[in-house]
């Protein structure tokens, strides 16, 4: 049996601080033992700095360019046009997350063990050192949530790392514009039934000032997409 494609979205909106080194860290992963080659597929969502300039003459990657910019859900959806992989994983521009954990997030779907892989911060530690307390409280309020609403026991919704088999994110119609991607994604897999395969993953959280663009506003909108898609057919 040949390699199997993992397929790698990288949304990027105004990163030029970090999608060269986030790049780097990706391209460096070898998957060759696993028997994986790697897709990464960039999506410049209308970057006003130099984000586009630095990622498009770089080898071994595809460099999708939007005009302007619709949020991380609207990038998510065009890189999934793009991708030709089995399996296909989110990675955000920014280095909070190591791509050096890909191999254990895609391990459980490689064995048959798993068709969705969340790649949990609060596994290893109940809260990351470097995470402040509003955005560890939101993210434990939106996991009991979810919880709460389909009956799961995940402990990290709102987690970047979320793995999947293609066909499967492919068969959702994902509405999601800005941050709700994650609870759409995460409401509609569990609503069909599906179990999240949660394995731990290292977190280096960066703060607004350093460019983390979540906020408060878009906490609510997470709890306003899990209860609307707890009950809407």
């Amino acid at each position: 049996m040949g390699s199997k494609i993992l397929s790698i979205i990288i949304p990027a909106y105004n990163e030029e601080n970090t999608i060269a080194q986030t790049l780097k860290k990706v391209l460096e992963v070898d998957l060759k033992e696993l028997s994986v080659e790697k897709e990464i597929i960039v999506v410049d969502d209308g970057s006003k700095d130099n984000t586009y300039g630095i990622i498009k003459d770089i080898p071994g990657i595809k460099v999708v360019k939007k005009e302007n910019n619709g949020g991380k859900g609207t990038a998510i959806v065009e890189g999934l046009r793009n991708v030709t992989g089995e399996i296909v994983l989110i990675q955000d521009a920014d280095l909070e997350y190591d791509p050096g954990d890909y191999p254990a997030l895609i391990t459980p779907i490689l064995d048959g063990k798993a068709d969705i892989v969340y790649g949990s911060r609060f596994m290893s530690k109940k809260r990351p050192e470097n995470m402040k307390l509003k955005f560890y409280l939101g993210n434990r309020v939106l996991a009991g949530l979810t919880n709460l609403l389909y009956g799961s026991a995940i402990t990290d919704e709102a987690t970047c790392y979320k793995v999947f088999r293609t066909k499967l994110l492919k068969q959702l119609k994902l509405e999601c514009r800005q941050f709700e991607f994650c609870p759409e994604v995460t409401a509609k897999l569990l609503k069909k039934g599906y179990k999240i395969h949660e394995v731990p993953v290292t977190y280096f959280g960066r703060s607004v000032e350093e460019g983390k663009k979540i906020g408060w506003k878009d906490g609510v909108q997470a709890v306003q997409t899990l209860l609307k898609y707890r009950f809407k057919d």
